[in-house]
């Protein structure tokens, strides 16, 4: 499949609205002022175009070629004989194919008719809604520029042509294109089935291939994505345990208690001092507990505190 090719080497068009908005619904007039400049190859031929437009309608326009105003309607029979009246006008007019239109093709040819961008090319099966298997093989082919491309399929080598469906070249709004070719075929085991790419922007061809898979490697694939999720939730627990651990400052998965406002370990308050209990575990050498409840003698911190 290859798409028309463009005998120009490139088109610049100019827009300038002279008059208020454009038309709502024939509620307010508006003018345009077009000036597009057409190429044939290359500079070999320019053709500069000055058209004049209201209410979406072309009433006169300036044609390099002609050299002077030619009227469209009624209305631009005026306009036209006004400006035909002025030499100044149409000299600056007919020097608008080198001032402006070749000037301006040296300044975006590297941007425009030399930018060349590879296409990315996939190759994917698609079921219709009213059949139980796969009948056509799709070749998706994105992101290329220019807009010439040349897509081919092949089963076992050999090049099919009566069942393939394509659709035009599309543009994609950001300066490279897209199609979209498909194979109609009910896919067998054993074949191959090959979508090839051809583009001024590859040195060869591009060539993707696909196969139908058998149970036995289908269960293989998903058992592998199987095995992939099931180790990057691990991963992912391992790694929430890791930094709750960092947080803590303690043992895994224990988080950090609350300051007790008194000792651990059993004691009393004698004179100002702490003193360990009979039976309690090793405590720190006695210090001031001023600050700490007192208790009766005979009792422990977990009995109750006193005044």
């Amino acid at each position: 499949m290859e798409t028309g090719r463009v005998l120009g080497a490139g088109a610049v068009l100019v827009a300038l609205v002279v008059l208020g908005a454009h038309a709502a619904g024939g509620e307010e007039p508006s003018g345009e002022l077009r000036a597009p400049c057409q190429y044939l190859n290359g500079t070999e031929r320019v053709r500069f175009l000055e058209r004049c437009i209201h209410n979406r309608e072309q009433y006169t326009h300036f044609d390099s070629d002609v050299g002077l105003y030619v009227a469209d309607t009624p209305l631009g029979e005026f306009q036209a004989k006004y400006r035909n009246s002025q030499p100044d006008l149409l000299e600056q007019q007919r020097a608008e194919v080198d001032r402006f239109c070749r000037h301006n093709y040296q300044v975006l040819t590297p941007f425009i008719t030399e930018r060349k961008v590879e296409p990315k090319v996939r190759v994917a099966p698609v079921q219709s809604s009213s059949l139980p298997q796969t009948d056509r093989l799709a070749c998706y082919v994105t992101g290329f520029y220019p807009a010439q491309i040349e897509v081919k399929w092949f089963q076992n080598g050999r090049e099919e042509t009566e069942r393939v469906v394509s659709t035009d070249v599309i543009p994609n709004g950001d300066w490279t294109y897209q199609v979209l070719v498909m194979l109609e075929t009910t896919p067998q085991r054993g074949d191959t089935y090959t979508c090839q790419v051809e583009h001024v922007s590859l040195q060869h061809p591009v060539s993707q291939h696909w196969e139908l898979q058998s149970d036995g490697a289908r269960s293989k694939m998903l058992t592998g994505v199987g095995g992939f999720v099931l180790g990057l939730i691990f991963l992912v627990l391992g790694l929430g345990l890791y930094v709750r651990k960092k947080v803590s400052g303690g043992t895994l998965g224990v988080w950090p208690r609350a300051a007790l406002p008194f000792p651990t370990c059993a004691g009393l308050c004698v004179l100002g001092r702490l003193v360990a209990m009979e039976g309690a575990t090793a405590m720190a050498p006695a210090r001031s507990c001023s600050k700490l409840p007192r208790l009766q003698v005979g009792a422990s911190y977990g009995q109750g505190r006193g005044n």
